[in-house]
């Protein structure tokens, strides 16, 4: 019983980094919680006196049912062509609560989370285990079943399609705050030409309805964006300023309840991307406290 309770006080300390981590391979808050829940089970059952760091073996654990988790995932999407939105991490827009700062370092904003989605499962363990968390190659090729040279080479390749995909949004969120005012005034007022002139070019919008018909949909264009945002200013809603994984965001209500929570990459004082979730199922599992609500 002794033991027992030392491992329960031992993985508590260590469940903020593995949550992190699960949460990044998989990006999804609910199936993170599951695998550091199965972590805790296999370790509570394991012989674990001759493990010289115990962080490593739990993190190496939770990599790998992260990773069987994102293959199962995968599995059942490849015939979908739905828009999926990664679950967003919501903050007052005056601060990050302590226990999302775990979650949010290396500034892991929705941008960066989506285009993980579109890498292979053993490219995205690959980054975010030696990119992110600084594991070494020749542990990951062990959670892989490859050598340290291919796994290596799918990290390398991971990183030239982040990078190439997420440029990096503008650091100040006065600056950020200022956009998303000029959107929502632009939006309000009905002034097309004033949306277009806020947006990118490119600017992406992505909305993840889950199985609502209708509700999904990704539209690329400042002048079809433009349009879009326009639409929805019939809708009666309640829109309130929040930090959707630590940079500008927005969260809808109506008649009290959530309805949508968008977050927002901001680059050159443009909005380039529109990430919203408006799954009814996968809003009420979120762990939201509406502000002024």
């Amino acid at each position: 019983m002794a033991q027992q309770g030392w491992l329960a006080g031992e993985f508590e300390q260590h469940r903020p980094h593995l949550r992190a981590v699960a949460y990044r391979i998989l990006g999804s808050l609910s199936e993170a919680d599951d695998a550091v829940q199965d972590a805790w089970l296999r370790l509570s059952r394991a012989d674990t006196s001759e493990v010289e760091s115990l962080g490593g073996w739990l993190t190496t654990v939770v990599a790998r049912v992260a990773l069987n988790m994102l293959r199962s995932r995968n599995t059942r999407r490849e015939l979908s062509l739905d828009v999926h939105v990664p679950d967003p991490i919501i903050d007052c827009a005056d601060g990050t609560d302590p226990e999302n700062e775990a979650l949010l370092a290396d500034s892991v904003g929705l941008a960066l989370l989506v285009v993980l989605e579109t890498l292979a499962p053993p490219e995205r363990l690959a980054f975010v285990l030696h990119d992110m968390f600084a594991v070494p190659f020749e542990e990951i090729a062990t959670i892989l079943e490859r050598s340290p040279e291919a796994a290596r080479q799918l990290a390398s390749r991971a990183r030239r399609r982040v990078r190439g995909a997420v440029p990096a949004p503008d650091a100040d969120l006065g600056v950020q705050r200022a956009v998303v005012e000029a959107f929502l005034a632009a939006s309000r007022d009905g002034d097309f030409d004033a949306l277009v002139a806020v947006l990118h070019p490119d600017v992406v919008l992505r909305a993840d309805g889950g199985a609502v018909p209708g509700l999904s949909h990704r539209v690329q264009g400042a002048e079809s964006v433009a349009g879009r945002a326009l639409m929805f200013r019939r809708v009666d809603l309640t829109i309130r300023h929040v930090l959707v994984n630590g940079t500008a965001g927005l969260l809808a209500t109506r008649d009290g309840e959530l309805f949508s929570v968008m977050g927002l990459r901001i680059t050159g004082g443009r909005i380039a991307e529109m990430d919203i979730l408006v799954d009814p199922e996968r809003l009420r599992r979120l762990d939201v406290t509406i502000p002024g609500g």
